[in-house]
């Protein structure tokens, strides 16, 4: 059994009967769904799941659990996914899957979300190994980078081949790099505040818990 799957299988002991579970997205939330679905044939587990992308949301029924979709839903009880970075304030770093708007409502109608990553995720501040994702209006996205560049940033639209990667819903992402010295929370703050901005990859007082793997052994840490 690889981190990957030991965390995610050490995140699903946490969910119960009856509860609403986000799922998220990628290979080790793919584990995590795959969990859950044992555990609703083999111990007659009761839940209901929202997915955070349209690939999670495929597998969750191709596995047989009950998915609803977002706008169906006020709250949820539990979310598990992963994260790209976690800084020891445990702030995180999402979005390489361009699922941001979807990733962070999940975040936020919580509960609890709990984010599973191996230590190959840690990181000493936000943006130290990937650039920010930032989602952006089509029609806004030069006057966005230019209030970005602003505050210090420098990047460019997101390449998918030979053309634009686009979300789910039709924007585009902005892949930027800021000024390590910048602090997180002053970071997101002025991302939410600029016009265009649709949502971004940091994800700052959203998580109570983060689950580490390595080298078959499991790191809890919990929000100060």
């Amino acid at each position: 059994m690889n981190d990957k799957q030991l965390v995610a299988l050490h995140a699903a002991r946490q969910v119960h009967n009856d509860m609403v579970v986000g799922l998220g997205t990628g290979s080790t939330a793919n584990y995590f769904i795959e969990e859950l679905a044992r555990r609703q044939t083999e111990e007659n587990l009761h839940v209901t799941t929202v997915a955070s992308s349209v690939v999670s949301t495929i597998k969750a029924q191709q596995l047989g659990l009950r998915v609803v979709s977002m706008e169906h839903i006020s709250h949820i009880d539990l979310y598990v996914d992963g994260a790209d970075e976690v800084t020891p304030e445990l702030t995180l770093l999402k979005g390489r899957g361009s699922d941001l708007v979807r990733e962070k409502l999940l975040a936020r109608a919580a509960d609890h979300f709990i984010a599973v990553v191996d230590r190959s995720k840690l990181v000493a501040h936000i943006g130290e190994k990937f650039p920010i994702p930032i989602e952006v209006i089509p029609f806004a996205w030069r006057l966005a980078k230019h209030t970005l560049e602003q505050i210090g940033g420098q990047g460019d639209l997101r390449k998918n081949g030979d053309g634009l990667a686009v979300t789910s819903h039709g924007s585009l992402v902005l892949d930027m790099v800021f000024d390590p010295e910048l602090d997180a929370s002053i970071l997101d703050a002025a991302l939410n505040a600029t016009p265009g901005v649709v949502e971004h990859g940091i994800f700052t007082g959203l998580t109570g818990v983060v689950l580490i793997a390595h080298e078959g052994q499991i790191e809890e840490r919990r929000a100060p």
